[in-house]
């Protein structure tokens, strides 16, 4: 008898510490390698931190800038991190190359890349590129838009020059170096010319024969991911992209907190030109967009094949 009084006395006890446990227990840790350093591209990701959204939902977030920008989906892949900061059209060529990534949420939902040429240069139209010299920083891709831009009016990479300027695009545009560069963000590179005092015209890839696709996603390993884990991110994420939306002033306030080199004129102009651009969904998967732009990347021989988006695509319930 006093045995069975005493264990009916000591269950609730117990069940407090079981659930005072539960709610103190540690915080989940990832670790998240931006593509690039910081810059307006990752605010989302910089405001869920500040108005702890993250904590809010049981994590701790390291984000860590690359010291190479090629390296964190590769470090990603390799299990060194949990999460990276890349590009769509990078993830089809490293899931077909064997990396095992799969991307599970979008920070940008558009293409930030352009053909930038001077306004008031000769090149009025892609028609006028004939016979001169176009820059870029990165073969491959670049190529292939630049390529599919062309062959909108009649032209080809033949008729052309390509000049690899390294990442100096506009200081090779503002040289007399190239007559138009391609690879320039329209958040930025248009914004780095204004405050130079020049004006340019920027021709949009998605407006000239190029699919729309996701510039900055964010990629897991589908083979170490806890996908739990991963939802609380993302819900975390988007907390930070409504806050963001609807408070942008604050929102930068937040984001140069800690971070006063970045409070400069260029940046405040490229906050400004990527927040209609942030995915206000950000696990939303449009697998017929991904599969289009997956038929782009093979037709222009970037790609071996056309995977099915669920091979490096995914959607977190």
């Amino acid at each position: 008898m006093y045995r069975t009084l005493l264990r009916h006395a000591l269950l609730p006890a117990a069940l407090v510490f079981l659930l005072g446990a539960q709610g103190i227990r540690a915080e989940d840790k990832l670790t998240l390698l931006l593509d690039w350093f910081v810059n307006p591209d990752h605010a989302p990701l910089f405001v869920a931190a500040e108005r702890g959204y993250f904590a809010e939902h049981g994590l701790e977030v390291e984000m860590i800038a690359p010291a190479d920008p090629n390296d964190p989906p590769k470090l990603v892949a390799a299990g060194k991190a949990d999460i990276a900061v890349s590009y769509q059209p990078q993830l089809h060529v490293q899931v077909a190359a064997g990396l095992p990534l799969t991307r599970f949420a979008t920070l940008i939902a558009t293409p930030l890349n352009t053909l930038l040429v001077l306004e008031d240069g000769p090149v009025k139209s892609i028609a006028d590129l004939k016979g001169r010299k176009v820059g870029f920083s990165v073969g491959g891709f670049e190529d292939a838009l630049l390529g599919a831009m062309l062959a909108r009016h009649g032209l080809g990479l033949d008729d052309i020059t390509l000049v690899n300027v390294n990442f100096s695009l506009s200081p090779a545009l503002l040289a007399g170096q190239v007559d138009a560069v391609i690879g320039a963000y329209r958040n930025f590179e248009l914004n780095q010319l204004e405050i130079e005092g020049y004006r340019g015209r920027a021709f949009f890839v998605e407006e000239h024969g190029v699919p729309s696709y996701d510039e900055l996603i964010l990629v897991a390993n589908p083979e170490r991911m806890d996908r739990a884990v991963l939802r609380r991110f993302l819900d975390a994420l988007e907390d930070g992209v409504r806050y963001l939306v609807n408070h942008p002033e604050e929102s930068w306030a937040l984001f140069i907190r800690g971070r006063g080199e970045l409070d400069d004129e260029l940046n405040r102009r490229a906050w400004r030109d990527t927040l209609p651009r942030f995915a206000l969904r950000p696990g939303a998967l449009d697998v017929t967009r991904y599969a289009r732009f997956a038929d782009f990347m093979f037709e222009h021989g970037l790609i071996p094949e056309a995977l099915a988006v669920e091979d490096y695509a995914t959607v977190l319930e």
